[in-house]
């Protein structure tokens, strides 16, 4: 489990398609708290470290994470956003993140906003119907709030200092960004489904 609030911005070093899939490395000062079989949020998505050395780690991403998430874009130099597993006793200071990433969304513009920087995103509406005005979502694993609702997607602010420790200040429109929705509001769209369901039966 994941909280949304990055630890450091990660430098990809390779990407290597074998198959349907693709095995990562990347450069981060994280990798000495990591070791063999460790959970890691890249961008949001949940991997498991294969390989640990020095400031460096691998982690191999099968071809359902490829297709649903934007890791299949990345190139070397990209940077990403990593965060480790909570822990026990920590601080909750973002939401519940799983790294289960729900969808890859588009980003359809940005507008400056004061100190703050508005971005609108279009999400399948799958993905959208799980969001609401001033709950929280996850954009390539950063933890947000829903600014604003559109028959589309959503809007989310960043702050001066998510846009400074984040990767999220150098999207741009077309960008695809890795969208988790709030497992609570999931869970609760599910009960009301089998409810429905059972009061047509």
């Amino acid at each position: 489990m994941f909280t949304g609030l990055i630890a450091d911005l990660g430098t990809v070093l390779s990407l290597a398609r074998e198959g349907d899939g693709a095995r990562l490395r990347i450069g981060t000062h994280l990798a000495s708290e990591l070791d063999a079989g460790a959970s890691v949020a890249v961008n949001g998505v949940c991997l498991t470290a294969t390989h640990v050395d020095g400031d460096s780690f691998a982690a191999d991403a099968m071809s359902e994470t490829l297709r649903r998430t934007s890791l299949g874009t990345l190139h070397e130099g990209a940077r990403v956003n990593l965060e480790l597993p909570l822990r026990a006793g920590d601080r909750l200071g973002g939401h519940v993140v799983q790294g289960h990433v729900d969808a890859a969304g588009t980003v359809r513009a940005l507008r400056e906003e004061g100190l703050s920087r508005v971005l609108t995103i279009e999400a399948p509406a799958e993905v959208a119907k799980h969001l609401v005005e001033k709950g929280s979502v996850a954009l390539d694993g950063v933890s947000l709030t829903v600014s604003a609702l559109s028959d589309d997607g959503f809007e989310v602010s960043l702050i001066p200092e998510t846009l400074a420790r984040t990767n999220l200040r150098s999207l741009e429109p077309g960008d695809a960004v890795n969208i988790e929705t709030d497992i609570l509001a999931k869970h609760v769209a599910r009960l009301v489904e089998l409810g429905a369901l059972e009061a047509q039966a």
